[in-house]
C-alpha cells in the first residue's frame, strides 16, 4: 500500500507564449483574463487577479468599429457578482489550461509572478498520469507517481473553472511531519510541503494516508551532466541556464561552466562536510546542480539562497550584493565550506605548494603577440620555475590580466588540448630532437626558436651534448631530469603516453559581466555561450532572462591556424566569437583520466 497524496502546484518561471484564439475558450462558454498591472490609488482589485466574462459578450465588444478601451469582467472567485471595468492594456489572456493551473495559487503576486516568468507553468501543462516525481519533507526526499489530474472541487457561477490538483502515489513512506494544515473539501487534512518534478521545485498542498508497511525511503543520487543531445533539447533558448540576479553573474557563470556540462568536479557534491556545512552543500546539489542538470534552468533565488549561505557564515558580508571574482567564490566553496583537496600541487625548488586555481604571470620579455593558453602558461612556468608535481585533475587557469579592464593581449587563442608532459617534475619525457627518452632539460633553451618559437625543451644526453656544442649555447646550464626506475632501459619509448588536458569551459569578461562559453560534445562546433543575464523583463521589480545559445562559430575560429585568426578583426568575427578570443577570463580544463581517481 502506498501514501495517495493531492496537492495544488505553485509554478514559478518563464516560458515562450502565444495568446490562445476564442477556439480555445468555448468550452466555458467564457474568456478569461488576468490583470497584470492597476492604478496604484486602488487597493483591489490586485494584479495577479483573474477575471472573465461571456465569450459571446467579448466577441460581440471585439466587432466594434472601435475597439473598446475598458471591458466589464467579474472576478473569480468573487461571491458578490460585482463587475469592474478594467483597461485592456492592463490584461492579457488566458487559456483554459492556463486557468486552471492558475486558480491553483492562493496568492495574486505569486500568480502575476508565474504568468509572467511562464516557464514552469508550461512545464506543468504536460503533466500526466504516470510521471514521476520526488516529494520533499524535512529534507527527506520520497518517490511517487501522478495517478489523478483534475480539480478537486465544483465549478460555481462565481467560479466557472476550479484548480487543477493533482495526485501523487507516494513510495516507501514511513511517516511524515506536518508542516502545515488546511481543511480540506473532502475533509482531509492538508499539509504543506515541497515538491520536485524532475528535480524542479515546486510548493504544494498534500493530504496523505500513511502506509504501515515497513519500507526503506528512496535516496536521490546526482543527476549526471547533460549529454550532447540533452544540451540541445533542454538547455538551449531563453529562461535556460542560471537566473542571474543583482550581480550574481560571476557566480552564475562559474556554476554553468563546472556542472552543466562536466562531472570533474562532482566529488565536492557528496564529501563529508562539518554539520553546519551541509545545508550549503544541500543547495548546491539540490537546488542547483540537479535541477540544471535535469532541467536546463536554475531559478535566481536558488543562488540567491547560497550567497545567503555563504555571507551568513561570515566570508563576506557582500555576497548577496556586490560582484566578486569567480575565483574568491570557488575558493570560498572548495576550500573553506567544502575542504576540498587542492586541485592543484605545484614544485618549486624541491618544495610542493598547492591551490585551487592558478593565475598566470608573464615576465616582461616575453615577445608573445597572439598566444595560445599552452604557450601562456608554459610562459609563467618558466619565468616563476616551477612545474607540476602532479597531472590535475581539474586545472582552472586565470589568463594575465591587469585588473578586470586591462588586458596584456588583444586576443588569447584557448588551447583546446593542454599538453602538461613537460610541466612535470617527474616523469618521463621524450627527446625533441631524435624522439628517445629524454634525461636533460635546458631552461635557457626556452626561447630558443632553433627548436620551436617556446616551449619546455629536454633531450637524451646525446642529443643535448650536441645542441650545447653550439659556441651561441656554450653558456646554456644543462640540469639532469628524474626519472622514474624502469623507464631508463626501455628500448621502446615512442611509445610513451603524454599527459593532456582538454578545455571544457571558458569565462569570459566584459565591462564588469561574467559570461561562459562550454564545450558540450565531441564535435569542433559543440559549443554553447551563457549569460545569466541575457535580457530582463521589467525594471526594479523586475527580473533578468537568462539564455544559453549554441555557438558553432567558435568551433571554425578554433580550427584557425594562428597567422590566420592575428588577421581576424573582432568587430568581424561571427556570433560571440569575439567575446571567447577577446575577453577569455579564466579557462578550464580538465583530465579525463585523473577524474576517474578523484
Amino acid at each position: 500500500m502506498c501514501a495517495v497524496c493531492v496537492f495544488c502546484v505553485s509554478l514559478y518561471s518563464r516560458y515562450p507564449f502565444t495568446s490562445p484564439g476564442l477556439g480555445n475558450m468555448a468550452s466555458t462558454d467564457n474568456v478569461y483574463f488576468i490583470l497584470t498591472k492597476k492604478d496604484e490609488w486602488i487597493a483591489f482589485p490586485k494584479a495577479g487577479s483573474i477575471f472573465f466574462m461571456p465569450e459571446n459578450k467579448f466577441i460581440s465588444e471585439m466587432k466594434k468599429s472601435s475597439p473598446p478601451l475598458k471591458l466589464r469582467m467579474r472576478l473569480m472567485k468573487h461571491h458578490s457578482g460585482r463587475e469592474y471595468d478594467l483597461e485592456t492594456n492592463d490584461m492579457e489572456q488566458l487559456c483554459v489550461e492556463e486557468v486552471e493551473l492558475l486558480q491553483a495559487l492562493p496568492d495574486d503576486a505569486e500568480r502575476l509572478r508565474c504568468f509572467r516568468e511562464r516557464h514552469d507553468l508550461q512545464a506543468a501543462m504536460q503533466l500526466v498520469i504516470g510521471t514521476e516525481v520526488t516529494v520533499e519533507e524535512a529534507g527527506k526526499k520520497f518517490r511517487g507517481v501522478i495517478q489523478y489530474t483534475g480539480p478537486i472541487t465544483s465549478a460555481s457561477i462565481s467560479c466557472p473553472i476550479p484548480g487543477s490538483f493533482f495526485g501523487i502515489e507516494l513510495q516507501f513512506v514511513q511517516q511524515l511531519s506536518v508542516a502545515h494544515t488546511l481543511q480540506q473539501p473532502f475533509g482531509h487534512l492538508l499539509y504543506l510541503l515541497s515538491v520536485y518534478i524532475h528535480n524542479r521545485i515546486f510548493g504544494v498542498y498534500v493530504f496523505f494516508f500513511l502506509d504501515q508497511t515497513d519500507h526503506s525511503t528512496a535516496e536521490l543520487q546526482t543527476v549526471p551532466p547533460m549529454s550532447t543531445e540533452q544540451v540541445e533539447q533542454l538547455l538551449t533558448g531563453r529562461m535556460k541556464g542560471i537566473q542571474g540576479h543583482c550581480n550574481s553573474c560571476y557566480m552564475d557563470a562559474a556554476l554553468f561552466s563546472l556542472f552543466s556540462c562536466s562531472s570533474v568536479l562532482d566529488s565536492m557534491l557528496f564529501k563529508s562536510t562539518p554539520p553546519q556545512d551541509a545545508p550549503i552543500q544541500r543547495t548546491l546539489l539540490n537546488d542547483i546542480v540537479n535541477p540544471l542538470r535535469s532541467n536546463g534552468f536554475v531559478e535566481g533565488k536558488h543562488i540567491m539562497k547560497l550567497r545567503q549561505q555563504l555571507q551568513k557564515h561570515g566570508y563576506s558580508q557582500s555576497f548577496t550584493t556586490d560582484e566578486k571574482d569567480p575565483e574568491e567564490f570557488l575558493s570560498v566553496i572548495m576550500h573553506h565550506i567544502l575542504a576540498l583537496d587542492p586541485l592543484l600541487k605545484l614544485s618549486a625548488a624541491g618544495k610542493v605548494q598547492e591551490s585551487y586555481c592558478y593565475q598566470i604571470f608573464l615576465d616582461q620579455n616575453h615577445r608573445l603577440v597572439l598566444p595560445t593558453v599552452q604557450q601562456l602558461l608554459e610562459h609563467s612556468f618558466h619565468s616563476a620555475g616551477l612545474k607540476l608535481a602532479e597531472v590535475p585533475s581539474c586545472l582552472i587557469l586565470q589568463m594575465p590580466r591587469f585588473g578586470k579592464k586591462f588586458k596584456m593581449f588583444d586576443k588569447i587563442i584557448p588551447s583546446l588540448e593542454l599538453d602538461v608532459t613537460d610541466l612535470l617534475s617527474e616523469g618521463p619525457q621524450q627527446c625533441m630532437v631524435c624522439g628517445t627518452l629524454a634525461q636533460i632539460e635546458c631552461i635557457d633553451c626556452f626561447k630558443d626558436p632553433l627548436f620551436s618559437p617556446t616551449g619546455f625543451k629536454v633531450f637524451c644526453r646525446n642529443c643535448s651534448e650536441q645542441v650545447h656544442s653550439h659556441p651561441q649555447r656554450l653558456s646554456h646550464k644543462p640540469e639532469s631530469l628524474e626519472i622514474p626506475k624502469g623507464y631508463v632501459e626501455r628500448k621502446n619509448p615512442h611509445t610513451m603516453i603524454r599527459d593532456k588536458m582538454e578545455l571544457f569551459a571558458v569565462l569570459c569578461i566584459e565591462t564588469s559581466h561574467y559570461v561562459s562559453f562550454v564545450k558540450y560534445g565531441p564535435n569542433t562546433e559543440d559549443w554553447i555561450f551563457f549569460d545569466s543575464m541575457a535580457d530582463r523583463q521589467g525594471e526594479t521589480d523586475g527580473f533578468n532572462i537568462p539564455e544559453v545559445h549554441p555557438c558553432p562559430e567558435v568551433g571554425e575560429y578554433l580550427k584557425m591556424s594562428p597567422s590566420e585568426l592575428a588577421h581576424q578583426a573582432p568587430r568581424d568575427m561571427k556570433g560571440v566569437a569575439k567575446r571567447l578570443f577577446c575577453d577569455a577570463y579564466m579557462c578550464l580544463y580538465q583530465s579525463t583520466t585523473m577524474c576517474l581517481y578523484r
